[in-house]
């Protein structure tokens, strides 16, 4: 648990960055701070392990007044993620991960066993360990970060705009394993980004700061996209904020199997549009049966639309049907094909489906 209190970070010059900042970041879940430029969101995630420190206020972290700790103590506690990743370019990527257990004085065996396990948490086990910062991808990069930041078994991270360095595509597969990482540690998280979408995305509470670094609604997403405070929040969250919503409601939404096919087949001759799978049932993208001379290739493929998890959204389902070529949504479960859905059924559901309430925490119900 992190809790600020009356936290104020005022410069010698008179510019105040946080202005009586206070708000609890759940334990075990993740808290978002956002707002627009100069709002003072990098500032206030520093603050908390005193990379800055604060002029007014407490600081409590697991309990503790950060302000008793000594600085580098509390560092050492604390994951941190940066954006870039800020991996030292001379060192192997198993020695940048294992930087905060040779700080605590763990043996050589434990510190190389822990960067090894942490390696594997994030897809990267292997020979991966051997190679340099420069020789990764930049999202192969910034989930080295996130390894040497766990590799501590930190019960804090902070993580300031981690994602924003990377193309989109990149950008929602490391969310997305990032979502599932955070649920099976259990970690503590506060975050900083300047994307709405990802904040809500991630976040099970989100803090809205103002320019002048003051607090304008801590609250949970759905509460906020809901009830926004006022019409700064209400901006600042967008006009679609309605369709942002349905990523908080499930619905049962009638699903029709399909009968796919591999490339090499033939179109189905009493289907308008087949869906194409690869040997492991995995949707690959959709052939129009007139546009199709012979067995089906590659560039046949008519690619576009997302793919709605099984028991997903609604704005998950909508997503899908909208934006296949075809007009059915995918459905899949763990990535294999389970059927299609029609956009007008999924509408309907919508039209009948309440409102949230915005009363939880997300996840907590589930």
């Amino acid at each position: 648990m992190i809790r600020l209190e009356g936290v104020t970070k005022r410069y010698a010059d008179g510019t105040v960055a946080v202005d009586n900042l206070s708000f609890e970041a759940p334990e075990g879940k993740i808290t978002v701070l956002v707002g627009p430029s100069g709002c003072g969101k990098t500032t206030s995630l520093r603050m908390i392990n005193r990379m800055i420190e604060p002029t007014e206020g407490k600081i409590f972290v697991d309990g503790k007044d950060a302000s008793s700790l000594k600085p580098a103590e509390l560092r050492r506690s604390i994951g941190y993620v940066i954006q870039h990743a800020g991996l030292f370019p001379h060192r192997t990527v198993l020695s940048n991960v294992q930087t905060v257990p040779n700080l605590l004085k763990w043996d050589k065996k434990r510190a190389k066993d822990r960067a090894m396990e942490v390696l594997e948490l994030v897809g990267l086990g292997g020979d991966f360990a051997k190679r340099y910062p420069g020789q990764l991808s930049g999202g192969q990069q910034q989930r080295v970060g996130v390894a040497r930041a766990l590799a501590g078994d930190p019960t804090v991270m902070l993580m300031d705009e981690p994602f924003s360095a990377i193309d989109p595509v990149v950008r929602e597969v490391l969310q997305d394993e990032f979502l599932s990482l955070q649920e099976r540690l259990g970690t503590t998280i506060v975050m900083v980004t300047h994307d709405i979408d990802e904040a809500i995305k991630l976040g099970h509470r989100i803090a809205v700061l103002r320019e002048g670094g003051t607090l304008a609604q801590f609250s949970s997403p759905d509460d906020l996209l809901a009830h926004p405070n006022d019409d700064f929040v209400a901006g600042f969250v967008g006009r679609d904020r309605g369709y942002r919503a349905l990523s908080f409601q499930r619905a049962e939404v009638p699903i029709y199997p399909a009968q796919p096919v591999e490339l090499g087949d033939r179109p189905l001759p009493d289907e308008e549009w087949s869906i194409v799978v690869d040997a492991n049932r995995h949707p690959i993208g959709w052939v129009e049966r007139d546009a199709v001379e012979g067995p089906i290739s590659q560039s046949d493929l008519q690619l576009g639309g997302t793919l709605a998890e099984e028991h997903g959204s609604l704005r998950g389902f909508l997503d899908a049907a909208l934006s296949s070529p075809s007009g059915r949504g995918v459905v899949v479960n763990e990535g294999r094909l389970v059927g299609t859905l029609r956009p007008q059924e999924v509408l309907q559901i919508i039209r009948k489906a309440p409102r949230p309430s915005g009363d939880t925490i997300a996840g907590d119900s589930e």
